[in-house]
């Protein structure tokens, strides 16, 4: 383990099928006004939106709802969202869906009271809040992004092509999240197996860096192989319980800063996904798709050692009487073959990227150190054309 850290983590998970019971427990602990965040109405078809409405009501909650979070929320939506939360003087922000509606209801948590504009202070300019932070819940009806259990918020400008992260402290992490599986079945096999390649990939972005023996790669070993066997019994099967418990808990945990202690982290593929997400509004998982492959290729030279442990010890290649080159190799081809047996999208074509946006998504994409590599802008356009 690299340096020195510390470690903690306030949120606190409700998980299994009874999980949604729990919320009566944590809802006395705040204010009657509730900011109540969701999507595009799928939680109202399936009876999630009822159950949750029927808690909020039986403990003397106000209910202000904010719907229509699109999958990557806008600047716009959350100006709206902000509006809301300040006007009505709300003492929780409850986060109802998954990813993109609990990042969003992070972003909302401290910007409602920020006396900037706050897309210029927490996403151009990346400063710290110190203004009052509404508290956020989550109840999750989507596994990927592991915004239940962590500080980040992403949001997209349209207008100037740009979707920025901020990873925010400890003090805007969700107080308590519901996770319960049963609420992932309904997703569309699309937004399923979307989910499942951003769980890899964050994964893999704090696994592919450092030289060292590190007990942190060792966790994210077992979370990857894992995520490798339940994807596959819950493409066949979207409705096996122990598959889809098995993902929301990888999910969870691959993002909640555990396995980025004791070593450094490369975001470069979530910086080059985010900007092709920017100029396609794409499902975010399948734009981490699209770019993995040639990057991983790009930089599997410069940390060929841990590209031969993950060959080895992810996806099980027999490195007997090979070189180095060869095992690592061997590992990525595995890893292309799961995902083609997803369903996954390998091709940025698809998802309606053309020849003239690859110079502004470049430049749209920070070069990131920590990695085995820090790209050149050159290095960054080569690895879109190979996932052309």
């Amino acid at each position: 383990m690299l340096g020195n850290f510390s470690y903690s983590n306030p949120t606190k998970l409700y998980f299994g099928e009874d999980s949604l019971n729990y919320l009566n427990k944590e809802l006395p602990k705040y204010g009657p006004n509730v900011l109540l965040v969701y999507g595009g109405g799928s939680i109202k078809k399936n009876g999630i939106y009822d159950q949750v409405v029927e808690i909020l009501k039986s403990n003397g909650k106000v209910i202000f709802d904010d719907a229509g979070v699109m999958p990557n929320p806008t600047v716009q939506k959350l100006y709206e969202g902000c509006e809301l939360a300040k006007e009505n003087n709300v003492d929780l922000i409850l986060a109802v869906g998954g990813g993109s509606v609990c990042d969003y209801a992070k972003a909302v948590s401290v910007s409602a009271w920020c006396e900037e504009d706050p897309w210029e202070k927490y996403y151009l300019r990346m400063e710290d809040v110190d203004n009052r932070i509404i508290p956020v819940g989550s109840v999750l009806t989507m596994v990927g992004t592991g915004s239940e259990m962590n500080g980040g918020a992403v949001i997209s400008d349209p207008v100037n092509k740009l979707k920025i992260g901020h990873v925010f402290g400890d003090n805007v992490f969700p107080k308590f999240s519901i996770l319960n599986p049963v609420y992932t079945f309904s997703v569309p096999q699309y937004q399923m197996v979307a989910g499942f390649f951003d769980i890899m990939s964050h994964i893999l972005e704090q696994y592919f860096s450092g030289e060292d023996d590190n007990t942190s790669d060792y966790i994210s070993e077992g979370l990857l192989r894992s995520l490798i066997h339940s994807s596959r019994i819950a493409l066949e099967n979207p409705g096996d319980y122990e598959a889809r418990s098995n993902i929301m808990w990888t999910a969870t945990w691959a993002l909640n800063t555990l396995i980025a202690k004791g070593k450094t982290s490369d975001w470069m593929v979530h910086m080059i996904g985010q900007s092709v997400g920017a100029y396609t509004d794409a499902a975010h998982g399948m734009t981490l798709s699209a770019v993995s492959m040639a990057y991983y290729r790009h930089i599997m030279p410069f940390g060929l050692a841990k590209f031969k442990k993950y060959a080895v010890n992810v996806w099980n290649v027999d490195f007997a009487g090979k070189a180095d080159e060869q095992i690592a190799a061997e590992g990525l081809d595995r890893m292309a073959a799961w995902m083609k047996e997803m369903g996954l999208v390998m091709n940025l074509r698809k998802l309606g990227v053309t020849e003239e946006m690859l110079d502004g998504i470049a430049k749209g994409s920070p070069a990131m150190k920590g990695g085995y590599r820090v790209l050149s802008c050159d290095e960054i356009i080569e690895i879109l054309k190979q996932s052309m």
